[in-house]
């Protein structure tokens, strides 16, 4: 994986949707890393508890606060696909 600057930033439907239904203080702190901060971000290794979705080459998360991210990175393209809570245990 490259440097995330110069990638091209996507986003599904789904995430958008999942982000609409947080909490307002949990919303504003994704949408500062997702729309503004990501943009400098050196190395996607370097995502909080970033790694691959089994076997994937493709499918990855990561995590911010109580939440994963999942993404989907082809070529030079990346897209944000769902943010859900996680699971309490």
């Amino acid at each position: 994986m490259q440097n995330a600057k110069g990638l091209e930033v996507r986003y599904a439907r789904s995430f958008l949707l999942d982000l609409k239904k947080l909490e307002p203080i949990a919303r504003q702190r994704i949408q500062q890393f997702v729309f503004e901060d990501f943009s400098s971000v050196h190395q996607l290794q370097s995502l909080p508890a970033f790694r691959s979705l089994g076997s994937s080459a493709i499918f990855y998360r990561f995590t911010i606060d109580r939440y994963f991210i999942s993404l989907e990175i082809t070529g030079q393209i990346v897209k944000f696909l769902r943010l859900l809570p996680k699971p309490d245990l």
